[in-house]
């Protein structure tokens, strides 16, 4: 199925089980929000991301790979100096074995499958007055977050990562010293499940969230909500 200006779209599905899943030339992936629950009333496309292991191999198409860049683009930042870059290699490319082979030995078995390897790295200074920029990672992490939104309503897998090499990333591909590496991505259409190691079958899908209490917190730090040890202080 295509949108007005030819563009693939996923399509919703229901599996013999009665849970919805998002469907891609004919590989399923679930949908969070069959199998999580919000407390408060908040919008599927919040709890129907999740990330997956399991990936076909199959090459992305460029136009797709550009959309979800551009929904990275258009991310909040701290007087618009939009800190993220975004290094990317595309499957049986020049470069795709470099970045593979970046990712901890884990991580390459199944995101060796993957249809592109993405690393995001944010400038940690403004670009208007040299000064440092506080919130730089912030702000790349809006970028992210951006970027897998739009994945999951394309219906592929978005999978971040720190379970990599950070620097030989910075040495290898030559990130400037006022560039900060923040993680890794793998991206790629959805695959079967018994493709992947059984010890990651058992954990491929979507996971819950703490509740939201033990998160929040009116008012300053209070170490009660948190766990921390009243003996131990806060910096």
């Amino acid at each position: 199925m295509t949108d007005p200006k030819g563009r693939r779209l996923s399509e919703a599905r229901f599996g013999s089980d009665g849970v919805q899943v998002v469907q891609q030339e004919g590989v399923q992936m679930m949908k969070g929000s069959e199998k999580r629950r919000a407390d408060h009333p908040i919008d599927e496309l919040f709890l129907d991301r999740w990330s997956p292991r399991a990936m076909s191999g199959e090459p992305i198409p460029h136009t797709d790979l550009m959309v979800l860049f551009e929904a990275a683009r258009w991310a909040p930042s701290s007087f618009n100096y939009q800190p993220w870059r975004i290094l990317f290699v595309r499957r049986d490319s020049e470069h795709w074995p470099l970045f593979l082979d970046l990712l901890t030995t884990s991580n390459q078995i199944w995101a060796s499958n993957a249809a592109a390897l993405l690393l995001f790295i944010s400038k940690t200074t403004f670009d208007h007055n040299g000064k440092p920029a506080r919130t730089n990672s912030f702000d790349a992490g809006a970028a992210w977050e951006n970027l897998a939104l739009q994945g999951n309503l394309l219906g592929y897998v978005v999978h971040g990562m720190q379970g990599f090499d950070y620097d030989r990333a910075k040495s290898l591909l030559r990130v400037p010293e006022e560039y900060l590496v923040e993680a890794m991505v793998a991206v790629g259409k959805p695959g079967a499940l018994e493709a992947l190691p059984e010890k990651f079958q058992e954990i491929e899908k979507p996971n819950d969230r703490r509740p939201l209490e033990q998160t929040i917190c009116e008012g300053p730090f209070r170490q009660d909500l948190w766990g921390l040890s009243k003996d131990k202080p806060v910096n």
